[in-house]
């Protein structure tokens, strides 16, 4: 424990000085409204709370920190990712998010092929042998490097892409939209491909991709009547995958009758609200908590918000909570502000699914909404959500950098 507590005072001055030179490039952004440096300056914040109470969640007291292991430990594995991620954001905020639209062509624009590597791994990682079962959820593929072996999750890249693609084909083809046979059913067509293929192994990817596909054909000007039509047959299809499945089946009986299942299916559930509760106001301070020892399962992933409940108390909860509202308002100032179509609308749905899974994320672990596997944005542990949500927030942040263009030719 002394070890952690120092480790967590270097590191927080380590972060501090990193934090510090990473703000500063940012502010070096052509952004005159300073919105792309509030929001990278948000994001960089959760990232350094993801990685200082991964590092808390992930040390084990028979075991402490093994640097012979580096990158089997989820805590080591986290401060590693936490200045590639930032990196990874910068790098695409000097990328045109303009590129990505699909302005020269559909089989002209990186999206169209990103969606389809995405469901070519989606379907690989189906595959015995290929697909890497973790938690009895073969949802990873792995691939050795020799020194060490990287697991990465393709329904993350599917997410990403079908976020973008939709974007893009909303703007370019939105006539297409008010037509059932020649636009919208070929999108929707595409969709349950994505979802199908990941609702097997997936619910709670599959229904927030779904979720976020509705939203943005809505904003993007689809038929309302299209898209409420489909309906009856989705929600068939997601009650279907939830009673196909025992543990599915479980987990929402768990919800609905606590008590009966507290130490089965509600076993999670109920140690997260003893982790929150048990921490009061202030908490037990960093790395002082105990639920973390075998009691808490996927600490330091999708319950990571309940180490910071129970270490830094109501506090530091919603000191999280905060920034989250503090990206989303910010985001939204961005999508006020930018005039051009694919701007706007895709500043709108990368804000919408950072906000929408933060949200369902922290309404699992106070228990408001059943299990389900979602990380944290930013904050949970998971090399795969922290590289590409950091690789859409560069997209964000160039998308400020034009709106700042734009205003600062308007005024002139």
């Amino acid at each position: 424990m002394s070890f952690l507590c120092g480790l967590s005072g270097l590191c927080g001055e380590n972060l501090g000085s990193a934090m510090a030179e990473m703000a500063t490039t940012l502010v070096e952004m052509d952004d005159k409204e300073g919105l792309g440096w509030r929001i990278g300056a948000v994001v960089i914040t959760l990232m350094a709370i993801g990685t200082i109470f991964v590092f808390s969640a992930g040390v084990e007291v028979a075991k402490g920190v093994n640097l012979s292991r580096f990158y089997e430990s989820a805590n080591l594995r986290k401060a590693l990712f936490f200045p590639l991620a930032v990196a990874v954001m910068l790098v695409v905020s000097r990328i045109d998010y303009r590129r990505l639209g699909f302005d020269n062509g559909l089989w002209r624009s990186p999206m169209t092929y990103l969606f389809g590597i995405s469901v070519i791994l989606l379907a690989l990682v189906l595959v015995p042998h290929i697909g890497s079962q973790i938690n009895q959820a073969r949802r990873w593929l792995r691939i050795p490097l020799g020194f060490a072996t990287i697991s990465f999750q393709p329904s993350e890249l599917a997410k990403w892409a079908v976020i973008f693609s939709l974007s893009a084909f909303c703007v370019k083809y939105g006539d297409r939209l008010k037509s059932f046979k020649k636009g919208f059913l070929p999108v929707c067509m595409a969709l349950g491909l994505v979802v199908g293929l990941i609702i097997i192994e997936d619910f709670g990817s599959a229904a927030l991709i779904a979720l976020l596909a509705f939203f943005i054909l809505l904003i993007g000007g689809a038929n309302w009547r299209y898209l409420v039509a489909p309906l009856p047959v989705a929600a068939i299809g997601f009650a279907a995958a939830i009673l196909a499945s025992p543990t599915r089946r479980m987990r929402i009986l768990a919800f609905l009758h606590p008590d009966q299942w507290t130490g089965s299916s509600n076993y999670q559930a109920s140690q997260s609200l003893i982790a929150i509760g048990s921490g009061g106001f202030f908490g037990k301070g960093l790395g002082m908590g105990v639920c973390k020892y075998g009691h808490l399962p996927e600490d330091t992933t999708d319950f990571i918000f309940s180490i910071i409940g129970e270490e830094m108390g109501l506090v530091g909860t919603l000191t999280v909570i905060a920034l989250f509202i503090l990206f989303i308002v910010l985001g939204v100032m961005v999508i006020n502000r930018c005039k051009e179509p694919f701007g706007k609308l895709l500043a709108t749905s990368i804000v919408l699914a950072i906000g929408v899974q933060a949200a369902l994320n922290i309404g699992v672990v106070t228990v408001v909404l059943p299990t389900k596997g979602l990380p944290l944005p930013f904050v949970s542990a998971g090399g795969t959500s922290m590289l590409l949500s950091a690789a859409a927030i560069g997209v964000l942040l160039n998308i400020a950098s034009q709106c700042g263009k734009t205003r600062a030719g308007e005024e002139r």
